[in-house]
């Protein structure tokens, strides 16, 4: 990885002009990096692909960046959305850091009936997306979207985007997490047999979803239930797990 610092800037990039920082981004380079006339900086919005420049000018509160020449095309990432219950603010922070760097396309919190937390705030978790993208080399961000209530969801899903519910119950309920009947095929196994195309990783918070909100997932023909072993993981760690598997079978670890 460069030693350059990078930062994710939001109006168009185009050789030889220059790019006008104030505020946090100028004074992380003045100030904290203590960068000078000349010195490197890396540059990326999204959309025109990332770009050298060098520091040009600078004052106690801007810097001017002048464009020198682009690194790298603009590229996308496989088209997978992770769907999670959210969860305490520094394992909710955990899990939207992670998923940057695990190629989510855009993250959405997701209310179920069991979610403990009481606000999300999409502004924190926006720019810990950026800080991510910012320092996993990526060439996009992905949004995170506003919290959105698991029925309005479903009620309102793509049928063309397939959804991968992390399912580890079973239909017996008269027995823990319901017993072996009724468990979901092994995720590697099930995501190897799906087409290719637009996906969803579903998941959901500590307590699992209850049985309503499982029944109606089961019963929806674009779900596709997925297994994640004999153990039962926390929330964050399914995320990550599920997305590394998605990635290696149907993604671009592939590559």
């Amino acid at each position: 990885m460069s030693a350059t610092p990078r930062l994710y800037v939001t109006p168009d990039l185009a050789v030889g002009a220059d790019l006008q920082l104030d505020g946090d981004q100028a004074h992380y380079l003045t100030r904290v990096l203590r960068l000078e006339a000349g010195d490197p900086v890396r540059v990326f919005n999204g959309r025109n692909g990332e770009f050298d420049t060098v520091l040009a000018a600078s004052t106690k509160s801007t810097a001017t960046l002048k464009i020198t020449g682009q690194m790298r095309a603009q590229a996308g990432v496989p088209d997978l959305w992770l769907l999670f219950a959210p969860l305490k603010k520094a394992r909710t922070d955990f899990v939207v850091e992670k998923a940057v760097e695990l190629g989510a396309r855009e993250i959405i919190p997701v209310i179920t009936e069991r979610t403990d937390a009481e606000t999300v705030r999409v502004d924190r978790l926006s720019r810990q997306a950026i800080e991510a993208a910012e320092q996993t080399e990526r060439l996009d961000v992905p949004p995170v979207r506003d919290a959105v209530k698991l029925q309005t969801l479903l009620a309102q899903w793509d049928a063309g985007r397939v959804l991968i519910f992390a399912d580890e119950a079973g239909d017996d309920q008269g027995r823990p997490w319901g017993g072996e009947a009724g468990r979901a095929g092994p995720a590697a196994q099930v995501l190897a047999g799906l087409a290719e195309g637009p996906a969803a990783i579903l998941i959901g918070p500590e307590g699992g979803f209850s049985p309503a909100e499982r029944a109606r997932l089961r019963g929806l023909p674009f779900v596709r239930p997925v297994s994640l072993g004999p153990r039962i993981l926390r929330a964050e760690t399914a995320a990550l797990a599920t997305m590394a598997i998605w990635q290696a079978v149907k993604g671009d670890w592939r590559r």
